[in-house]
Order: C-alpha cells, then sequence, then structure tokens
C-alpha cells in the first residue's frame, strides 16, 4: 500500500530528520543534513566498487562491521574524495561530533559526502553548525534532509511505502540523490531507505543487495561511476513484527518491498539525470545466461549512439542492432527480435519495414518508453534503465566546477 511521498526517510516510526545551511555551499541553501533513530537497531550498506574511495565511504565501511547504526549525517557541496588523511580525519570528527551531541557510540554513525572532489572538506563549518541540525530534529524533518543532501538535482528525490508483514504494517522510508555520473556500480549517487521493520542484519544486508542490484545498479545516465557511492538502509524494529529471517515469506515480502522502494527512487535519479529529457527501460530476455541479458542491455544502455538518438527523438533501430552485435556476447543474429514499447521493429534480425518504422517513430516521441529484445536464444532475463543524452548535458558538466 503505498502513501503520499511527503516524509520519505522520517515516515517510519521512531525516526527524525533535519537538514540546515551549515557554510559549505552559498547562503541560504542547505548543505548538512541528519537522520537518527530514537533506537539503535541493524543497519546494512552497499558502497560504490570504485578503488578511489571517499572518506566517507572508507569509514562507513569500518563502522558496518558492527552491523548497528542510529544516526546518518550527510554533507553536500564536498565530495571529501582523494583528500588522503585529513580527509578521513574530517570523516571522523563528523562521526564523533554527532555521537558526543547524542550520547551514542560513534560506531553507531555513519557519513555522506557529495560534491566537488579533491576540495579540503571544511570540517570547522560543519562541526559548528551539528549542534543546531541536532536540535531541530523532528519527525516532520524528512523534506529538509533531502534538499540538504542534493548538488546538480533540479528536485529531492523520496519514498514512502508501507506494507504488512504478518499481522503488523511496517514502513519504508527513504531520499536520494544523483542526476550525474550515474552507472552501475553505483552511481555518484547517495540513497538512504529506513524501515521500522524488526529484521536480523543478516538479513537486511542480503535485502539491501537483492533490492540495489534490481534498483540503483540497473540505471545510467552516462557510463561513469563515482567515489561516493552509498546506500544504507537503518531499521529499528518498532513496527513490532516477529523478527525477519532469510529464506522465510516474511523476509521475501519485505525485500520485496525495500526493492519497490528502491527503484522508485533510482527512477527519480533517472528523471532527474542531468539534461535528461527520456528515461528509457532496456529489456533484453530470451538470453543463454544472465551475465550475457546483464551484458546486452548494458551496452544497449550506455551507447552514445543510441542515447543522442533517443534524444533527437531519431528512431534509428540500427543503432540498437549494432550495440547488441558488439555486446561481446555470442547471438545468432537470425534470432533477434526487437519491439519499442509493442512494436515489432526487427523480426528474425531484419528491419519489417516502413510502416513499423512510422510507428516506433511516434514512440520516440514519449518521455518514457521500453526497448525490448528478445534473443531467441534462452530463458534468462536482465533490465536497465537509461536516459538520452542531450546538449544540457555538456553544458552542466563543462561548468561543473564553477
Amino acid at each position: 500500500m503505498k502513501t503520499k511521498q511527503t516524509s520519505g526517510v522520517t515516515a517510519p516510526l521512531g525516526f527524525e530528520a533535519a537538514g540546515i545551511h551549515c557554510g559549505i555551499k552559498k547562503p541560504g541553501i542547505l548543505d548538512l543534513a541528519l537522520v537518527v533513530s530514537t533506537v539503535s537497531g541493524p543497519i546494512a550498506g552497499v558502497f560504490t566498487k570504485n578503488q578511489v574511495a571517499a572518506a566517507p565511504v572508507i569509514l562507513d565501511r569500518l563502522h558496518l562491521r558492527r552491523r548497528q547504526g542510529r544516526a546518518i549525517i550527510v554533507n553536500s557541496g564536498n565530495a571529501n574524495a582523494c583528500t588522503g588523511a585529513n580527509g578521513l580525519a574530517s570523516a571522523q570528527v563528523m562521526a564523533s561530533t554527532v555521537a558526543q551531541g547524542l550520547a551514542i557510540p560513534v560506531h553507531q554513525v555513519f557519513v555522506g559526502s557529495t560534491g566537488v572532489i579533491g576540495r579540503v572538506l571544511p570540517i570547522d563549518r560543519i562541526k559548528t553548525g551539528i549542534p543546531a541540525l541536532i536540535a531541530q530534529l523532528s519527525s516532520r524533518g524528512g523534506p529538509q534532509a533531502a534538499q540538504a543532501i542534493l548538488t546538480t538535482d533540479l528536485r529531492p528525490k523520496t519514498v514512502v511505502l508501507r506494507g504488512k508483514i504478518g499481522n503488523k504494517v511496517v514502513t519504508i522510508g527513504g531520499m536520494a540523490k544523483g542526476s550525474g555520473m550515474i552507472h552501475p556500480n553505483m552511481a555518484t549517487m547517495l540513497a538512504y531507505l529506513t524501515t521500522d521493520a524488526a529484521i536480523a542484519p543478516a538479513a537486511l544486508q542480503h535485502a539491501l543487495k537483492s533490492a540495489v542490484d534490481q534498483s540503483f545498479n540497473c540505471i545510467t545516465v552516462d557510463g561513469d561511476t563515482s567515489t561516493n557511492d552509498t546506500v544504507l538502509c537503518l531499521a529499528n524494529g518498532l513496527a513490532k513484527n516477529s523478527l525477519i529471517r532469510q529464506g522465510t515469506a516474511h523476509y521475501r515480502r519485505f525485500t520485496q518491498l525495500l526493492t519497490e522502494a528502491s527503484e522508485q527512487l533510482a527512477l527519480a535519479i533517472c528523471r532527474d539525470g542531468e539534461g535528461v529529457t527520456k528515461v528509457v527501460k532496456v529489456l533484453v530476455t530470451g538470453a543463454a545466461t544472465v551475465t550475457a541479458a546483464k551484458r546486452v542491455a548494458a551496452t544497449i544502455a550506455t551507447s552514445n549512439l543510441v542515447k543522442t538518438a533517443l534524444f533527437g527523438e531519431d528512431a534509428n533501430w540500427g543503432r540498437v542492432m549494432g550495440a547488441i552485435g558488439r555486446s561481446n556476447v555470442r547471438i545468432k543474429p537470425h534470432n533477434v527480435t526487437v519491439r519499442f514499447n509493442d512494436v515489432v521493429m526487427v523480426k528474425r534480425g531484419m528491419g519489417v519495414g516502413l510502416a513499423a518504422e512510422q510507428k516506433i517513430a511516434q514512440v520516440f516521441k514519449h518521455k518514457e518508453f521500453t526497448i525490448a529484445v528478445d534473443l531467441g536464444d534462452g530463458r534468462a532475463q536482465a533490465h536497465m534503465w537509461t536516459t538520452d543524452l542531450s546538449y544540457d548535458y555538456v553544458r552542466i558538466n563543462a561548468s561543473y566546477r564553477s
């Protein structure tokens, strides 16, 4: 059962949040967020696979070993990446200052940063701002927190889902940022999910990994992954449901809810991508293996020729076929079928004619549609969401630091 997406991370029982301006960004622009649970609980995390990991990612990986969380602090406007030992010390100061202010163990505080890489984090401004941030914590603070984590985003991204697990209603809330450097695994994106479900730590980690694989790891805007990518999910058990463990019906239901929440945030990131005018699902079926399906989907989704055709509303289906053929997956061209929404354009590896081209030209005018590829070689499938590549993407990234 869905609810209005108004509260985000504070929708589940026992969560408060706040967002303030602490001086990283221009005056009046929120740049520091805090999410806190009234009780500690299990926390799960998935992080960037980029070998150049930012200081907050390094710190969070260390804290995650305890599998217990209570608070998440996030700054925007500065990535605290490629900043060496000083950057790691600043991330530790963020965590310890929050821990002292809330009187909780420091390992229960997780840190996030996003913004320009390589600049020294103004830790004194953050440290000075944290008491005010704590003072403003409120169950109504979700929107301010969601605003405070944004960089080039045009709008905040939040989600709230509720569903029954056993005889109890559990809630999942979330917020995310991201609009450029978006690509598995994962992207310049931060996503924070909260839930009042009672769940075992191992089950929460497995559920989050599964949800991320079906959502944040299935989106691409520009093929670049970041140094700061983080998804965290904090649970506090206040819904009082029976403890969720792996391999049970309750676990499958919770994973379904978490995946749906993650997909909503992932699609919101795509829709808010830098210069984006179209969001397209690439669905590959009939593959010999899931790996093959993923590779074909990723090749289509990241093709600049496909992406520019989407922006120009040029129904050039040959670019899709070309991407399939260069995906390093062994295919049988005469088995391939390609549909744009429900319009078949390629059958047995060949175009079906001008009438179909005219129909898919109309499909390309839609803001959202599906490119469906059937390889005719098996039963495996995979999907990705991609976006067009526009003039505005180049403009935004050509002047990002200015």
